[in-house]
């Protein structure tokens, strides 16, 4: 029976994947290599590290540089993240975690980011979850199962008891990975992998989606 709904951020709740974007490609146009919005794509739910891996599209540099240039890369997007507000929730967000609530079921985000705590404060999202676990947890990244397993850890709760909401193949992997069903959120041939796919959470209800995700269990 799922007690826990595990949230990825970035794309499910509200939508900073543009300023990611953005962040990285004035990155690239610093280092002159031509970034596009279809290379972006393959960053979705990585780290920060493996993104600029793939930015740099085997360029060597050493590690003091890749920390220097991620370093770069996000007070560009720290000067994007300014301009969040409440209202860059995206539709569906707040009402399916106001309902998850009332059904008394956990709400946690787990985000690859080091910068989730400063999304969900510029959302004023701590009222509407019940925790947050992020990239500066001492674990790996998606598509790795670690921060999956540490979030249904906290409340003692096993895989199984665990639904995945996410919008990207690795967040998907990494469910899997974990024991953890998985609703996939956007085009097919990019969360086509998980047991329920969705567009978004606009006028989807919790109780449907338990009730869709059953079949599963």
């Amino acid at each position: 029976m799922i007690q826990a709904f595990l949230f990825d951020l970035d794309g499910v709740l509200t939508d900073t994947s543009e300023f990611h974007f953005l962040g990285w490609k004035r990155l690239a146009e610093d280092l002159g290599i031509p970034f596009t919005r279809q290379e972006n794509e393959a960053l979705r739910g990585v780290s920060r590290r493996e993104s600029l891996a793939l930015l740099l599209k085997g360029r060597p540099v050493s590690e003091a540089e890749a920390t220097a240039m991620m370093e770069q890369k996000n007070r560009y997007y720290l000067e994007f993240l300014e301009k969040m507000t409440p209202s860059s929730l995206l539709p569906g967000a707040k009402e399916i975690l106001e309902e998850l609530g009332g059904l008394g079921l956990k709400r946690v985000i787990v985000s690859v980011s080091k910068n989730a705590s400063l999304v969900i404060e510029r959302l004023q999202l701590m009222p509407l979850i019940d925790d947050l676990v992020d990239g500066n947890a001492p674990a790996r990244s998606k598509p790795f199962p670690d921060l999956f397993l540490l979030a249904a850890s906290k409340y003692g709760l096993k895989p199984t008891d665990c639904l995945v909401v996410e919008d990207a193949a690795a967040g998907i992997e990494a469910a899997h990975a974990a024991g953890m069903l998985a609703l996939g959120l956007g085009p097919f041939e990019r969360v086509g992998k998980a047991e329920l796919v969705l567009p978004s959470l606009a006028g989807q209800l919790a109780a449907d989606i338990l009730a869709k995700i059953g079949k599963w269990m």
